[in-house]
């Protein structure tokens, strides 16, 4: 139990009510007094809300359940089921025709395309490191991947056969994206010109060209007393590109953040970043290295004017959805609140020290705070998201719609009335992004009772899922998002196929999307390529002019359909889950790491969240409540693959083998995952890692 003050009736914790008042509030120059008895009041009025909109998911989902499990064993009719869904208020009617009226949009956001990243809010180097993403090494990316096709380094020393091979594919690139009025950058000795000279900006101090493609910036690095650059005919160290146009920082999904301690220290990195004194300390190589954020690039424009570029990456932060509450905040009577509602306002409270200009550099110039809202349930849920960013405009004194939500377009009832959810946010509303794991999660939960469902591979090629990704573009295209607002897709999981992702990344380009996510700094720079060789803008233009797919397609229930699975196909697909949710659930609930590199089944190292553990443990509770696989298989099965986790980690003197400790915290969450799953509130996981995570630490 966390030490407490009193505030206003509520019961604070002591080193959050410090942290706000000294670090956020006196900056600010607001009365305290005043900010508490105003935050209390707002709980008072959206906590009430809060707890109907999680009614209102329980009974919908009771009334889904019950429709399925009367029509058992019948054919499914989409026609009848479509109206059943309209009866019960599920679906809603769609708004007439609409265009968005956000403001006040920084261009990072509203007119430039590029890679966003995603990164947990608690670890503070990550947190640095995807700031700092806003500028890439290409020569290191192509150097440390498989991106490159060559042979790869003979040693950990530099090896010059592939660095050669790192410089000509380097400069392949500049003749595609810059290319010269005669020859090629491989021949180049002295300063280049261009066959569009528009694309020169001007010159660093250093003698460095800058250029810009696409809305995106490019760093030619002269330096020719760098090892690379002296053995350069022009003297050319590198090739910087900026990757990273926007980070979100994560609250949700990729942190372990399970009472205000957690929630404390995630603040506070939060304000870190914002305010630019965020730093990390660690060991590499046997030293201690510092970690700082990165400066602003300046340069001296063509016509003589000196021009500054921002350094990082423009930041969202990413609140929990509605579920879960905190113990950071009791009310008078003890009771927690709503986690979604504290997050609101403290971390908008430390986005307006950016706004009133309280830190070292803006992270937006426009004077937004933008927030991305998971997990919401269609647009009552939405519109109670509005109304709660006024009251904290309100609490804070800031200006209306100062702001801003990225809608994550990843629950059911959201997608299926994506239109409407736009509606309820449209003057504030700055993203909305598609995310596979998380919205498959929910199409499992949300149909559990209509049958058996497809193996996981063949979800993603089925029906729903792909109206769902093209509804996402096409519908927010014709609300005008263009010019104003992201859409976005989901994440490369595997960072270290970096060859595989730029074959197939570039596809969300072709789909309409102005950002998407990627896994580390390396894969951005690396992304960056895509949006050098693809006008979106062009794109959204064409696919603007095509209907959106029907709702009729997102509805498809991905049922087997009696489908006769092998013996060996199923143990296939049930050890792959059980894997997957063993090997992320120890990190999550021994460790409190809530995103990482997980090997998955085949040893490959996946960036793994919540979203993942979601959609695997609802595949088995699934199959379990329909015959699929049985209690002793399941049981079976999650014992096998735990010596399979132990023999992953095995490396790690941290770690707590699974084997020999099935009574432990870790596998115990594991096994509730699977055999609550169908009674879990829509599925979500956060309830019981939040509980054995808690018994972890109390240990």
């Amino acid at each position: 139990m966390s030490n407490r003050v009193v505030r206003a009736g509520l019961q604070v914790d002591a080193a959050l009510a410090k942290f706000l008042e000294d670090d956020v509030l006196m900056v600010l120059g607001r009365d305290t007094e005043r900010f508490w008895e105003g935050f209390a009041a707002l709980l008072a009025e959206f906590m009430p809300r809060n707890a109907q909109l999680l009614q209102t998911r329980e009974t919908l989902q009771a009334s889904i359940d019950r429709w399925h499990n009367e029509r058992a064993g019948k054919p499914h009719d989409p026609h009848v089921y479509r109206a059943f869904l309209e009866d019960i208020g599920y679906l809603v009617r769609e708004p007439g025709p609409f265009t968005i009226g956000t403001e006040k949009v920084d261009a990072e956001i509203a007119t430039r395309a590029g890679p966003q990243l995603v990164v947990p809010a608690l670890n503070a180097r990550f947190l640095l490191n995807a700031a700092n993403a806003r500028w890439g090494s290409l020569y290191d990316a192509l150097y440390g991947t498989d991106a490159l096709d060559a042979p790869p380094a003979k040693s950990k020393r530099y090896d010059p056969d592939r660095g050669a091979a790192v410089i000509a594919a380097a400069k392949e690139f500049l003749d595609v994206t810059l290319p010269l009025e005669s020859g090629s950058w491989a021949e180049l000795t002295g300063d280049p010109v261009l066959k569009d000279g528009s694309c020169l900006c001007g010159r660093k101090e250093d003698g460095s060209w800058v250029f810009q493609h696409n809305g995106l910036h490019i760093v030619v690095v002269i330096d020719r007393n760098h090892p690379v650059g002296r053995n350069d005919p022009a003297g050319i160290a590198d090739v910087r590109l900026e990757s990273a146009l926007t980070t979100i920082v994560d609250l949700e999904d990729s942190v372990a953040a399970v009472d205000a301690e957690d929630k404390l220290a995630a603040y506070r990195n939060w304000q870190g970043v914002i305010c630019g004194n965020l730093t990390a300390e660690f060991e590499k190589g046997g030293e201690t290295v510092l970690r700082e954020l990165g400066d602003d690039v300046e340069y001296r424009a063509t016509n003589g004017r000196l021009v500054t570029i921002q350094g990082r990456s423009l930041m969202f932060v990413r609140n929990v959805g509605h579920l879960m509450t905190s113990d950071a905040v009791l009310t008078s009577d003890g009771a927690e609140v709503p986690e979604g509602v504290l997050d609101a306002v403290v971390t908008s409270a430390i986005g307006a020290l950016d706004v009133e200009g309280h830190v070292r550099w803006r992270n937006s110039i426009k004077g937004s705070i933008y927030i991305v809202k998971p997990k919401m349930h269609g647009p009552e849920e939405c519109a109670f998201t509005n109304d709660l960013f006024d009251a904290v405009e309100d609490l804070l004194e800031l200006e209306r719609h100062t702001i801003k939500v990225g809608v994550m377009d990843e629950e059911r009832r959201t997608s299926a009335n994506l239109a409407a959810c736009i509606h309820a946010v449209k003057d504030r509303v700055v993203f909305i992004n598609t995310g596979f794991l998380d919205r498959t999660g929910d199409e499992i939960h949300t149909s559990m009772r209509a049958g058996a469902m497809l193996r996981k591979a063949e979800i993603k090629d089925s029906t729903w899922l792909q109206a769902y990704e093209r509804r996402n573009v096409a519908i927010g295209l014709a609300c005008g998002f263009k010019g104003k607002a992201q859409i976005g897709k989901g994440m490369w999981a595997a960072p270290d196929r970096m060859k595989a992702m730029m074959l197939e990344k570039s596809g969300h380009l072709e789909a309409g999307a102005n950002c998407a996510w990627v896994p580390s700094p390396t894969a951005a720079t690396l992304h960056a390529i895509h949006y050098h060789g693809f006008d979106v803008a062009r794109r959204q233009d064409e696919l603007a002019g095509e209907p959106v797919p029907p709702l009729a397609d997102l509805l498809t229930i991905p049922l087997a359909n009696g489908a006769n699975w092998s013996d060996a196909e199923v143990q296939a697909e049930l050890d792959n889950n059980a894997q997957g949710i063993l090997g992320y659930v120890v990190r999550w609930i021994d460790a409190g790491v809530g995103c990482s590199k997980v090997p998955d089944i085949h040893d490959i190292g996946l960036m793994e969240d919540r979203a993942t553990l979601r959609i695997s443990s609802q595949h088995i509770a699934n199959w379990l409540a329909h015959g699929v696989v049985s209690k002793d298989q399941v049981d079976a099965a999650l014992r096998r693959m735990a010596a399979k986790v132990d023999a992953q980690n095995a490396g790690d003197p941290a770690y707590v083998p699974l084997v020999g400790n099935e009574a432990g915290p870790a596998f115990q969450a594991a096994c509730e995952l699977i055999f609550e799953g169908a009674t879990q509130p829509n599925g979500y996981t956060e309830p019981l890692l939040h509980t054995w995570r808690k018994r972890a630490k109390a240990a």
